[in-house]
């Protein structure tokens, strides 16, 4: 793959590379490729783009599974009845699921802006000026967060279905801290110190994380004087909804892995294994039934036969050759996707922790090559460089996020986890996203040239910011809007739906629209 840095540096701060091949020498994978047209090569490009929408798909769905099995982590404590006195023992979960829609969701479905952007900046190291991956790119994710999101999300439950949020305390907290994450980042690049960035101001952007993290745990446990005294709705014991497994014969191997796109029906069956089951007052915990040494392999070759297996027992019960034939053309598309993934470990293994984080190698890969994709589509159509981070490259790296939500928002019978991954997504963004690259950058520029890190295009990236507030108010109301008259963030009656759905489109493409202009010069 030919190298892109300097062009990437030169998209990102708004310089021009679109005309001619000896102004876009630049190749995927091949050199015969600047032989091709420009307008063919931008062509295949975009191809190449999407496909590569389509792997982040398919390794999100997987990345859910993973992060549903850490969640549901249990461990056994022994405390004493105050009835009998006697010693008992019961199964309390590890994890805070406050904390987990922070610390393992959003930030799960976040790593690709945090893997370019620390990418970018291990190669930018020594370099006085921040590398192209930077603040501009986040605030286009933030904006495909907050809006795209949304409107997938609140179309997702079943028509007439009411999905709210239980917790609106840690709602309200995750929501304070993602604006000031911008707020902040206008502040540090137009105020105090314009322009530059400080070793400070780096270190103290990557503590905020921390700072989300335990005010949102602060609000779970409601502690006295840090709390938003608001009441909470009940919500369900389980991060996810309570599900009773299905028999299968002794000899029938669990299907671990479907394509993205299959009916809920299918996937309900397949990911039904995942759940806790309940049986009166005590829970039987998953680490009960891990499977052995066997079992695992059988699961890990089951993934690899059903990454090759076109015909499944549902696609044969289709009466009509056309959806057949569709159906079949999807799952050639995405095998190459599914026989790559299938290397992830099973989820079973140590409490999901090792797949998890194949997943998230695997994300960052991924994020990496649409990366170079759009660097290339600029560089061969000439599309405005600020134009393709604030849309395609903000909706290739976010693409993660819209996946995770959808999943949350079709899985869990609350609101909180699909919502909460929004907000949150865009606090990590710049936090982790922004903070981790740029303390790497400072730190160096400050031990060998006593020097703080330089930030171009600060103007363009500031109107954005100011966009960015103005249109997320209008995205903030209708919610509010939605809960004082329906009752509930997402679903409701279908038309209604879609309308809102509808609406935050639009706020988006106002967002995208007037921020490109801005960058282009035209207004």
């Amino acid at each position: 793959m030919a190298p892109l840095n300097s062009n990437s540096s030169e998209s990102m701060h708004g310089g021009s590379n679109n005309s001619g091949h000896e102004k876009c020498p630049f190749y995927l994978l091949f050199h015969f490729e600047t032989t091709l047209g420009l307008g063919l090569r931008g062509f295949l490009y975009f191809l190449a783009l999407a496909y590569c929408f389509i792997g982040l798909s398919a390794i999100t769905d997987r990345f859910f599974r993973c992060m549903e099995t850490v969640v549901k982590h249990s461990r056994a404590v022994e405390e004493i009845d105050p009835t009998t006195n006697t010693k008992v023992i019961r199964n309390k979960k590890v994890w805070n699921y406050a904390v987990a829609d922070i610390a393992l969701l959003a930030f799960g479905t976040s790593f690709p802006q945090i893997s370019l952007a620390t990418i970018d900046a291990i190669r930018n190291i020594g370099e006085l000026y921040a590398g192209g991956l930077g603040p501009g790119t986040l605030v286009g994710s933030a904006a495909f967060d907050l809006f795209p999101i949304h409107a997938v999300c609140v179309v997702v439950p079943k028509a007439g279905e009411l999905k709210k949020i239980a917790d609106i305390g840690v709602w309200l907290v995750g929501l304070f801290w993602s604006f000031w994450a911008y707020i902040w980042l206008y502040i540090i690049l137009k105020v105090w110190t314009p322009n530059v960035i400080t070793l400070w101001e780096a270190l103290f952007t990557v503590g905020q994380y921390g700072l989300l993290l335990t005010h949102a745990y602060a609000q779970d446990k409601r502690w006295p004087f840090v709390s938003l005294p608001m009441k909470r709705d009940e919500r369900p014991e389980d991060w996810v909804p309570e599900k009773t497994p299905r028999c299968r014969r002794g000899d029938e191997e669990p299907h671990m892995y479907s394509g993205i796109h299959e009916g809920d029906e299918v996937r309900n069956k397949n990911i039904a294994g995942i759940y806790s089951v309940h049986s009166g007052n005590e829970e039987q915990s998953l680490e009960d039934n891990i499977p052995q040494k066997d079992d695992l392999a059988s699961i890990w070759k089951r993934q690899f036969i059903d990454a090759v297996t076109l015909e499944t027992a549902e696609s044969r019960k289709l009466n009509s050759p056309c959806l057949s034939l569709v159906k079949a053309f999807w799952k050639l598309l995405i095998a190459p996707w599914k026989l790559l993934f299938a290397f992830v470990p099973p989820y079973q293994i140590a409490h999901g922790w090792i797949a998890f984080l194949f997943s998230l190698a695997f994300i960052a890969g991924i994020a990496y090559v649409v990366t170079k994709l759009t660097d290339l589509i600029s560089c061969v159509t000439g599309i405005p460089p600020y134009t393709i981070a604030l849309t395609a490259l903000a909706a290739g790296t976010s693409w993660p996020d819209l996946v995770a939500s959808k999943i949350a928002a079709e899985r869990q019978i609350t609101a909180d986890s699909a919502i909460a991954n929004i907000t949150c997504s865009n606090s990590v963004n710049i936090y982790v996203g922004i903070g981790v690259p740029w303390l790497i950058n400072t730190t160096y520029n400050y031990i060998a040239y006593k020097e703080p890190l330089r930030i171009e295009n600060v103007g363009g990236l500031s109107f954005s910011l100011l966009m960015f507030f103005a249109t997320s108010v209008g995205c903030i109301v209708v919610l509010v809007f939605r809960r004082l008259t329906l009752g509930a963030e997402l679903g409701g009656p279908r038309h209604w739906a879609w309308i809102t759905s509808i609406y935050f489109m639009m706020l988006w493409l106002i967002f995208v629209t007037l921020s490109s202009l801005r960058v282009s010069g035209v207004i």
